[in-house]
Protein backbone atom coordinates (compact mmCIF):
# COMPACT_ATOMS: atom_id res chain seq x y z
CA UNK A 1 0.00 0.00 0.00
CA UNK A 2 1.24 3.40 -0.89
CA UNK A 3 1.83 6.28 1.38
CA UNK A 4 1.03 9.52 -0.47
CA UNK A 5 1.51 12.72 1.07
CA UNK A 6 -1.05 14.95 1.73
CA UNK A 7 -0.47 18.59 0.54
CA UNK A 8 3.12 17.26 1.33
CA UNK A 9 3.95 16.45 5.35
CA UNK A 10 1.34 18.24 6.43
CA UNK A 11 1.29 16.89 9.81
CA UNK A 12 4.30 18.59 10.44
CA UNK A 13 5.12 21.40 8.49
CA UNK A 14 3.26 23.98 7.01
CA UNK A 15 0.77 22.29 3.70
CA UNK A 16 1.34 22.82 0.40
CA UNK A 17 4.71 24.61 0.89
CA UNK A 18 7.70 23.18 -0.86
CA UNK A 19 9.29 22.56 3.12
CA UNK A 20 6.13 19.99 3.92
CA UNK A 21 7.37 18.15 0.26
CA UNK A 22 10.74 18.14 1.11
CA UNK A 23 10.19 16.17 4.34
CA UNK A 24 7.72 13.95 2.65
CA UNK A 25 10.53 13.20 0.45
CA UNK A 26 12.93 13.04 3.45
CA UNK A 27 10.27 10.52 4.91
CA UNK A 28 9.97 8.42 2.04
CA UNK A 29 6.67 8.88 0.93
CA UNK A 30 6.04 7.23 -2.29
CA UNK A 31 4.18 10.31 -3.61
CA UNK A 32 2.92 13.59 -2.48
CA UNK A 33 -0.62 15.40 -3.36
CA UNK A 34 -1.06 19.38 -3.46
CA UNK A 35 -3.78 21.49 -4.94
CA UNK A 36 -3.60 24.01 -7.54
CA UNK A 37 -5.11 27.26 -8.46
CA UNK A 38 -4.92 29.78 -11.47
CA UNK A 39 -3.82 33.16 -10.59
CA UNK A 40 -3.23 35.66 -13.56
CA UNK A 41 -2.68 31.98 -16.08
CA UNK A 42 -0.17 31.17 -13.53
CA UNK A 43 -0.73 28.06 -11.43
CA UNK A 44 0.08 28.47 -7.71
CA UNK A 45 0.08 25.30 -4.86
CA UNK A 46 -2.67 26.49 -2.49
CA UNK A 47 -5.79 24.40 -1.08
CA UNK A 48 -8.05 27.27 -0.23
CA UNK A 49 -9.08 30.38 -2.80
CA UNK A 50 -9.19 32.12 1.00
CA UNK A 51 -6.50 32.74 2.37
CA UNK A 52 -6.40 33.21 5.97
CA UNK A 53 -6.00 29.44 7.01
CA UNK A 54 -3.28 28.87 5.12
CA UNK A 55 -1.27 32.61 5.21
CA UNK A 56 -1.10 35.67 6.89
CA UNK A 57 -3.31 36.80 4.14
CA UNK A 58 -6.70 37.62 4.09
CA UNK A 59 -9.14 37.62 1.29
CA UNK A 60 -9.14 35.73 -1.71
CA UNK A 61 -6.15 34.75 -4.10
CA UNK A 62 -7.81 36.49 -6.75
CA UNK A 63 -7.77 39.60 -5.12
CA UNK A 64 -4.17 39.58 -5.27
CA UNK A 65 -1.71 39.80 -8.05
CA UNK A 66 0.90 37.34 -8.27
CA UNK A 67 3.19 39.37 -6.89
CA UNK A 68 1.89 39.70 -4.20
CA UNK A 69 0.54 36.01 -3.43
CA UNK A 70 4.36 35.36 -3.50
CA UNK A 71 5.24 37.68 -0.50
CA UNK A 72 2.48 36.36 1.78
CA UNK A 73 3.89 33.70 4.93
CA UNK A 74 2.28 30.59 4.11
CA UNK A 75 3.96 29.15 7.45
CA UNK A 76 7.68 28.94 8.94
CA UNK A 77 8.62 31.94 7.00
CA UNK A 78 7.49 29.52 3.77
CA UNK A 79 5.82 30.92 0.70
CA UNK A 80 2.96 29.62 -1.77
CA UNK A 81 4.52 27.97 -4.01
CA UNK A 82 4.34 27.64 -8.13
CA UNK A 83 3.29 24.39 -9.52
CA UNK A 84 6.85 25.32 -11.62
CA UNK A 85 9.04 24.80 -8.22
CA UNK A 86 6.60 21.76 -7.60
CA UNK A 87 8.11 20.40 -10.72
CA UNK A 88 11.57 21.27 -10.23
CA UNK A 89 11.75 19.91 -6.78
CA UNK A 90 10.60 16.51 -7.15
CA UNK A 91 11.19 15.96 -10.24
CA UNK A 92 12.72 12.17 -10.35
CA UNK A 93 11.79 11.54 -6.97
CA UNK A 94 8.31 10.20 -6.35
CA UNK A 95 5.53 10.50 -8.29
CA UNK A 96 2.92 13.28 -7.88
CA UNK A 97 -0.87 14.14 -7.34
CA UNK A 98 -1.86 17.13 -8.77
CA UNK A 99 -5.32 18.15 -7.60
CA UNK A 100 -6.98 20.96 -9.86
CA UNK A 101 -9.15 23.81 -8.08
CA UNK A 102 -10.27 26.21 -9.84
CA UNK A 103 -12.11 26.35 -13.25
CA UNK A 104 -9.30 27.99 -15.10
CA UNK A 105 -6.53 25.16 -14.50
CA UNK A 106 -6.63 23.01 -17.26
CA UNK A 107 -5.28 25.41 -20.49
CA UNK A 108 -1.77 26.70 -18.12
CA UNK A 109 -1.62 23.32 -16.61
CA UNK A 110 -0.99 21.38 -20.39
CA UNK A 111 1.76 24.75 -20.82
CA UNK A 112 3.17 24.08 -17.79
CA UNK A 113 3.52 19.91 -18.32
CA UNK A 114 4.61 20.44 -21.66
CA UNK A 115 7.15 23.09 -20.68
CA UNK A 116 8.48 20.55 -17.60
CA UNK A 117 8.75 17.60 -20.64
CA UNK A 118 11.02 20.02 -22.48
CA UNK A 119 13.17 21.82 -20.12
CA UNK A 120 13.42 19.21 -17.16
CA UNK A 121 12.96 15.94 -18.77
CA UNK A 122 10.05 15.19 -16.88
CA UNK A 123 8.06 12.11 -16.65
CA UNK A 124 4.75 12.94 -16.74
CA UNK A 125 3.71 9.12 -16.38
CA UNK A 126 4.96 10.25 -12.86
CA UNK A 127 1.97 12.09 -12.96
CA UNK A 128 -2.05 12.00 -11.29
CA UNK A 129 -3.69 14.75 -12.19
CA UNK A 130 -7.14 14.69 -9.95
CA UNK A 131 -10.67 16.82 -9.66
CA UNK A 132 -13.56 16.63 -8.27
CA UNK A 133 -14.58 18.54 -10.94
CA UNK A 134 -14.96 15.66 -13.60
CA UNK A 135 -15.54 18.42 -16.56
CA UNK A 136 -11.86 19.13 -16.11
CA UNK A 137 -10.73 15.63 -16.07
CA UNK A 138 -12.62 15.17 -19.23
CA UNK A 139 -10.91 17.86 -20.85
CA UNK A 140 -7.68 16.90 -20.01
CA UNK A 141 -8.15 13.32 -21.19
CA UNK A 142 -9.41 14.63 -24.32
CA UNK A 143 -6.42 17.12 -25.06
CA UNK A 144 -3.82 14.91 -23.85
CA UNK A 145 -4.70 11.03 -23.62
CA UNK A 146 -1.56 9.87 -22.01
CA UNK A 147 -1.95 11.60 -19.12
CA UNK A 148 -3.51 9.64 -15.67
CA UNK A 149 -6.28 10.85 -14.33
CA UNK A 150 -7.54 10.46 -10.46
CA UNK A 151 -11.68 10.59 -10.09
CA UNK A 152 -12.09 11.90 -6.61
CA UNK A 153 -15.30 11.55 -5.32
CA UNK A 154 -16.78 12.26 -1.47
CA UNK A 155 -19.32 10.06 -1.83
CA UNK A 156 -20.56 6.37 -2.28
CA UNK A 157 -22.47 6.35 -5.79
CA UNK A 158 -24.76 4.16 -6.64
CA UNK A 159 -23.11 2.90 -9.68
CA UNK A 160 -19.86 2.71 -7.32
CA UNK A 161 -16.52 3.30 -9.53
CA UNK A 162 -18.71 3.85 -12.92
CA UNK A 163 -17.91 7.40 -13.11
CA UNK A 164 -14.47 6.96 -13.03
CA UNK A 165 -14.73 4.58 -15.96
CA UNK A 166 -16.25 7.15 -17.74
CA UNK A 167 -13.68 9.61 -17.45
CA UNK A 168 -10.93 6.85 -18.53
CA UNK A 169 -9.32 7.46 -15.08
CA UNK A 170 -6.06 5.69 -13.84
CA UNK A 171 -7.73 5.92 -10.40
CA UNK A 172 -10.18 6.65 -7.91
CA UNK A 173 -9.38 8.91 -5.54
CA UNK A 174 -12.40 8.48 -2.44
CA UNK A 175 -12.66 9.53 1.02
CA UNK A 176 -12.11 7.77 3.68
CA UNK A 177 -15.46 8.23 5.75
CA UNK A 178 -17.73 6.22 2.53
CA UNK A 179 -15.75 3.99 0.94
CA UNK A 180 -15.95 0.10 1.45
CA UNK A 181 -14.62 -3.28 -0.02
CA UNK A 182 -17.61 -3.29 -2.65
CA UNK A 183 -16.61 -0.09 -3.59
CA UNK A 184 -12.82 -1.33 -3.65
CA UNK A 185 -13.70 -4.40 -4.83
CA UNK A 186 -16.09 -2.71 -8.09
CA UNK A 187 -12.93 -0.31 -8.93
CA UNK A 188 -10.50 -3.40 -9.51
CA UNK A 189 -12.61 -5.29 -11.34
CA UNK A 190 -13.12 -2.20 -14.01
CA UNK A 191 -8.62 -1.87 -13.73
CA UNK A 192 -8.89 1.76 -11.46
CA UNK A 193 -6.41 2.01 -8.47
CA UNK A 194 -8.16 2.84 -5.23
CA UNK A 195 -6.46 5.76 -3.44
CA UNK A 196 -8.23 6.80 -0.04
CA UNK A 197 -8.07 10.20 1.35
CA UNK A 198 -7.10 11.79 3.83
CA UNK A 199 -6.15 8.82 6.72
CA UNK A 200 -3.91 8.88 9.76
CA UNK A 201 -5.96 7.04 11.98
CA UNK A 202 -4.43 3.31 12.75
CA UNK A 203 -7.84 1.11 12.43
CA UNK A 204 -8.63 2.87 8.94
CA UNK A 205 -4.89 1.89 7.54
CA UNK A 206 -5.61 -1.83 8.88
CA UNK A 207 -9.16 -1.43 7.37
CA UNK A 208 -7.60 -0.08 4.15
CA UNK A 209 -4.45 -2.71 4.26
CA UNK A 210 -7.78 -4.99 4.32
CA UNK A 211 -9.50 -4.28 1.63
CA UNK A 212 -6.35 -3.91 -0.79
CA UNK A 213 -6.26 -0.57 -1.60
CA UNK A 214 -3.57 0.56 -3.51
CA UNK A 215 -2.86 3.77 -1.41
CA UNK A 216 -3.46 6.35 1.39
CA UNK A 217 -3.32 9.85 1.34
CA UNK A 218 -1.50 10.62 4.79
CA UNK A 219 -0.88 14.07 6.50
CA UNK A 220 1.84 12.41 8.62
CA UNK A 221 3.39 9.68 5.76
CA UNK A 222 6.62 8.49 7.99
CA UNK A 223 4.38 7.27 10.68
CA UNK A 224 1.37 6.07 8.73
CA UNK A 225 4.16 4.16 6.22
CA UNK A 226 5.26 2.52 10.14
CA UNK A 227 1.26 1.48 11.25
CA UNK A 228 0.93 0.36 6.79
CA UNK A 229 3.55 -2.06 8.09
CA UNK A 230 2.65 -3.41 11.08
CA UNK A 231 -0.02 -6.67 11.37
CA UNK A 232 -3.69 -6.16 12.90
CA UNK A 233 -2.24 -8.11 15.79
CA UNK A 234 0.55 -6.12 16.66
Amino acid sequence: MQIIAHRGASGDYPENTLLAIEQAIVQGADAIEIDVFAVQGELIVIHDHHLARTTNGTGSIYQYSLVELMQLDAGRGQRIPMLWQVLELINGKCWLNIELKGDDTVAPLLALLDKAEQQLGFDLQTLVISSFNHHLLAAIKQARSQLKLGALTASLPLDYAAFASQLQAYSVNCDVSFVNKAFVDDAKARGLKVFVYTVDQPDDIQRLKAYRVDGIFSNFPARSRTLANKKPAD
